[in-house]
């Protein structure tokens, strides 16, 4: 992932957010160390974000699609009250074994269910409603993720949907990933089912607000 936000500022900022446990840090290192894409690794930044909005949405019940090696996860679960729940979908049993290590030793790691398999699937066996999503998977299912879930959401949940400025190559998009993208993006703004934002945070992020 190429920059948005210049590497300095970026690092000054990470430096200005709220403090995160060992355990974020630990789970850091070891994506760093035994994966070949740490990148797909939310930072501190975005893990607090994600946190501070399941907090500020009183979320309860929340849906992740793309886990690796579940930092965001974590982040997100920690938001949640006692009895919020998260489930998590993937399709890579290796990179969520190191997900479960951490999810073990966290105090909210209980609030965490893992499922494997393709997501679009899994998406039909959960009912509604859903308070809160994150979706950081396969660029090119986004749409589907996106119609799959919105009539699951509750009035006033929040979707956060990862990568949506793909490196900057949204402006001039040649792979498939970030065709993908910007499909997804001129889909998603078009939807008047939500009000949403798109925020220039790591590799861009879109929050919106079901109506």
């Amino acid at each position: 992932m190429i920059p948005i936000v210049d590497e300095d500022v970026e690092a000054y900022a990470a430096e200005h957010c709220s403090e995160v446990s060992d355990l974020y840090e630990r789970l850091r290192e070891e994506t760093y160390a035994a994966t070949t894409l740490p990148q797909m690794q939310v930072g501190r930044i975005e893990g607090r974000l994600l946190k501070l909005l399941v907090q500020l949405s009183g979320a309860r019940r929340a849906v992740e699609i793309g886990t690796f090696t579940g930092y965001s996860s974590l982040s997100i679960a920690e938001g949640l009250p006692d009895d919020g729940t998260l489930i998590c979908l993937d399709v890579s049993e290796e990179w969520t074994a190191i997900a479960r290590r951490y999810w073990a030793e966290a105090p909210w790691g209980d609030k965490i269910e893992l499922r494997l398999g393709p997501a679009i699937e899994s998406l039909e066996a959960i009912d509604g409603p859903i308070d809160f999503v994150f979706i950081d998977a396969d660029k090119e299912g986004y749409i589907g993720y996106w119609e799959a879930l919105l009539p699951k959401m509750a009035p006033g949940g929040l979707l956060v949907i990862d990568n949506v400025l793909w490196s900057g190559s949204v402006l001039a998009p040649e792979t498939e990933s970030a065709k993908a993208i910007v499909a997804f993006n001129a889909h998603a703004a078009a939807d008047d089912r939500v009000e949403q934002v798109l925020l220039t945070v790591r590799d861009g992020i879109t929050v919106a607000r079901v109506r």
